[in-house]
C-alpha cells in the first residue's frame, strides 16, 4: 500500500474548493457525473479510432444510494486508470487528464465531445464528502487500485481486486450533507443537471408496463416488467441534424424541456455552426404576453450535453432571453466552477451570431407564409420590437420583416406602409404621418374621425411603443408618428387649407372666458378650434411629445426630468362650429351655463374614461335628472 501526499499547487485545496470555487454544493454530483461520461467517452475516441480492441459494448453510468452506510456510488464502464495515472490526475491537481488527452488525440479527438478538467471537479466531492474512495482499473491490462482521501493533502493508493474495466467513485456523505442521500433528492439533480448527458445514466429501477399482443383477450392484463430507471436522454434533438427532425420532433423536445407547458411553441430556431465557434442548440418562440419580465430564464445553457445554468444573460442579446430552448456549446468561457460566464470576445461573436440566426429565420418565416407570420405576429411582436429597440444590425434586418397593423387587421412593412399613406398623410411640410392607435376601445371615436377624413391607422399597443417610435423617428427621414387622439382629427395632419370660424375672435375670448371660469386651468388649456360642425363639441386631446416622454419614463429610460411623475395635463379642443357651442355662448344665465359647460367636460371625458369615482357618479346622478 502505498501513502503520499497529494501535490497541488495550493497549500490545501479543500477549503478553496468548499469556499470559494464552487458556489452551490449541489453541482458535484453533476461534476463527477461529467467525469465519468468523460471517461467513457474517452474509451469510445480510442476504440473508433483503433487505439484499443477492447469491446466497448453499451456503457451506462450508475449512481446508487447506500442511505444506511452514508455512501453515494457513481460507477462508470469507461476508460478507468492504473496506479500511475491516479498518481497523475488524481494527486497532482494541478494537471488535468482531459486537457492531457485533447492534446494527444487534437487531430482526432474535435467532436468526441471530452467534457474537460477532471482534476478539480472530482474534487468538488468533497464539499458533501469527509472521506472518498475511488476504485478504478483501466482498460489497459493493469491492476486495478483503490485511492482513498478523508478531505485533507494525506491519502491512501494500494492494489484493488475490481475485474471490470471503468471507475467507482464512493462518497462518505458528511452529517450536514445528509440530504443528498435522499434518493428524490438525487433524482432532481439529476434530471436537473444530466438529463441530457451523451450516456445513459441509470439510478434505479422501474416497473414498464408491457404491450399487450393483438390477439390478447379482452379481459387479459397486461404484464409488467423491471427495467434500469435511464433518468436522461442521451440523444436530445438539438444534437441531431435538422434534415433528421420533423416538426413534430422539435414539439416532443419541447414539451420534454417544459412538461408543465401545455401550449406548443409558435416556431422554432435551429442552431448549427462550427466555425468561428462551436455552437448547436434550438430556440423556440412561445406565445408571448406583454409583461416582459415574467417570460425570461426560459432558455437553458449547456456544455457538451451539461446543465449549466438558465440564466444566459450575455450568450443569448437580451430582447431573445424571453424565448424558450436549449443553447449548448463548448466554448463559452465559464469560470472553473461553470456557474458564472467570463466577458469574452468569444461571447459577443456567439451572441451576434444567435442574433443573425433569429433574424435570417424569421424573414424566411415571413417571406414562405405571410399569411402564418401575420396570424402570429401578436404573440411574437413583443420580441422583434424589442430586438429592434435593442440592437441595431437586427434593426436592419427587421425592415423585412416587421410588421405594422391597422385598426382594420391589415398587416403592412413599413415599406408598404410608406406606399399607401404617402398621398394622403403628408402634411404641408413635405413630412409623412403615420397615425396610430394604441387601444382601439378607448379611442374609438378619434379612429373613426380619422379614418372619416380616408386615413390609415395603425394599431400599435405593445408596451415599449414609444421608445421604439422615438428610434424610428430619428432614423427614418421627415417621417413621424402620431396618436390619434393627441390633437382634433384637422391638426394630426396639416394641410394648406383652414377651417373657417362662425364665431368671432371677440366671441371666442368670451367664450373661453367662460369656460376658464368652470374648468380647472392646473389640468385642462383651452384651445378655440374651428371645426366641421358636426365633430365633437369638445375634445380631451394629450400632446404627443407630452404623452410618449411619460410613457417613456414609465417603462424604462427615455423619458425626461422625470416627466413620468408630472401631473396629467390635457387639451380640450372647443369646437367654435359645433351648434351646442353656440347655444352655450348665447346663454343668457351663468348658472345654466356653467351646467352645460360641466355636462359637456364630462361628456368628453367619459370618452376618454377620465371620468371615475364620486365624480362619475354625480355625471349619472345629474344625466337622470335631465331626462325625467
Amino acid at each position: 500500500m502505498a501513502t503520499g501526499k497529494i501535490n497541488v499547487s495550493v497549500e490545501n485545496i479543500f477549503p478553496l474548493i468548499k469556499k470559494f470555487l464552487y458556489s452551490d454544493h449541489e453541482i458535484f454530483l453533476r461534476e463527477l457525473i461529467s467525469n465519468a461520461t468523460d471517461a467513457t467517452l474517452k474509451l469510445k475516441h480510442l476504440t473508433d479510432i483503433g487505439e484499443t480492441d477492447v469491446a466497448y459494448g453499451n456503457p451506462v453510468i450508475e449512481v446508487k444510494v447506500d442511505k444506511e452506510g452514508k455512501k453515494l456510488h457513481v460507477i462508470d464502464q469507461g476508460i478507468g486508470m492504473t496506479k500511475d495515472e491516479v498518481e497523475k490526475y488524481i494527486n497532482e491537481v494541478a494537471f488535468s487528464g482531459a486537457e492531457e488527452f485533447l492534446e494527444k488525440y487534437k487531430d482526432t479527438a474535435k467532436d468526441s465531445g471530452i467534457i474537460g478538467h477532471f482534476g478539480l471537479g472530482f474534487y468538488s466531492a468533497f464539499m458533501v464528502a469527509n472521506k472518498v474512495e475511488i476504485i478504478t482499473k483501466s482498460y489497459k491490462d493493469e491492476q486495478a487500485a483503490h485511492w482513498v482521501c478523508e478531505g485533507t493533502t494525506d491519502f491512501t493508493l494500494e492494489d484493488a481486486d475490481k475485474k471490470e474495466r471503468g471507475t467507482e467513485i464512493i462518497l462518505h456523505i458528511n452529517e450536514e450533507d445528509e440530504e443528498f442521500l435522499e434518493e428524490n433528492r438525487i433524482q432532481e439533480l439529476l434530471v436537473k443537471y444530466n438529463k441530457f448527458m451523451p450516456v445513459p445514466i441509470k439510478f434505479g429501477t422501474k416497473e414498464e408496463t408491457l404491450p399487450l399482443p393483438e390477439d390478447a383477450p379482452e379481459d387479459a392484463k397486461p404484464e409488467t416488467k423491471t427495467v434500469d430507471n435511464i433518468i436522461n436522454n442521451p440523444a436530445p434533438a438539438w444534437t441531431k441534424q435538422p434534415t433528421d427532425l420533423e416538426d413534430e420532433d422539435y414539439k416532443n423536445f419541447y414539451r420534454e424541456l417544459y412538461p408543465m407547458q401545455f401550449e406548443d411553441p409558435l416556431f422554432h430556431i435551429h442552431l448549427n455552426v462550427d466555425y468561428p465557434f462551436n455552437l448547436t442548440g434550438i430556440l423556440y418562440f412561445p406565445k408571448m404576453t406583454q409583461d416582459m419580465n415574467i417570460q425570461k430564464d426560459k432558455i437553458q445553457l449547456y456544455q457538451n450535453q451539461v446543465f449549466v445554468t438558465d440564466n444566459v444573460e450575455g450568450i443569448v442579446p437580451e430582447f431573445l432571453t424571453m424565448l424558450r430552448g436549449v443553447i449548448d456549446s463548448p466554448d463559452i468561457p465559464l469560470n472553473v466552477s461553470r456557474s458564472y460566464l467570463q466577458a469574452d470576445g468569444a461571447v459577443k461573436k456567439i451572441s451576434s451570431y444567435i442574433t443573425r440566426k433569429v433574424a435570417d429565420k424569421l424573414k424566411s418565416l415571413f417571406n414562405n407564409n405571410r399569411e402564418d407570420f401575420e396570424q402570429k405576429w401578436n404573440d411574437i411582436k413583443i420580441v422583434i420590437e424589442y430586438g429592434m429597440l435593442s440592437e441595431d444590425k437586427f434593426y436592419e434586418k427587421a425592415q423585412k420583416f416587421a410588421l405594422y397593423p391597422s385598426v382594420d387587421n391589415a398587416y403592412y412593412t413599413f415599406e408598404e406602409l410608406q406606399e399607401k399613406i404617402k398621398d394622403n398623410q403628408t402634411d404641408k411640410d413635405g413630412n409623412l404621418v403615420v397615425l396610430y392607435a394604441s387601444n382601439q376601445d378607448e379611442q374609438h371615436s378619434y379612429i373613426d374621425a380619422a379614418k372619416a377624413k380616408g386615413y390609415e391607422v395603425l394599431l400599435l399597443d405593445s408596451p415599449i411603443i414609444s421608445h421604439l417610435l422615438q428610434k424610428m423617428e430619428g432614423e427614418k427621414e421627415k417621417i413621424s408618428f402620431v396618436r390619434v387622439d393627441s390633437d382634433q382629427v384637422d391638426n394630426l395632419i396639416k394641410k394648406d387649407e383652414e377651417k373657417v370660424s362662425k364665431l368671432s375672435d371677440e366671441e371666442k375670448e368670451k367664450l373661453k372666458g367662460d369656460f376658464e371660469r368652470v374648468i380647472p386651468k392646473e389640468k385642462y388649456t383651452i384651445q378655440m378650434e374651428a371645426m366641421d360642425s358636426d365633430a365633437a363639441p369638445l375634445l380631451i386631446t394629450q400632446p404627443e411629445f407630452m404623452r410618449r416622454m411619460k410613457e417613456m419614463q414609465q417603462t424604462g429610460g427615455g423619458g425626461m426630468f422625470g416627466m413620468g411623475n408630472m401631473p396629467e395635463m390635457y387639451n380640450l379642443v372647443v369646437n367654435t362650429n359645433h351648434p351646442l357651442i353656440s347655444e352655450i355662448l348665447n346663454t343668457k344665465t351663468e348658472k345654466k351655463q356653467d351646467r352645460l359647460i360641466k355636462h359637456s367636460l364630462d361628456l368628453a371625458r367619459l370618452s376618454q374614461n377620465l371620468l371615475k369615482g364620486e365624480e362619475l357618479t354625480n355625471f349619472v346622478k345629474r344625466s337622470f335628472e335631465m331626462v325625467k
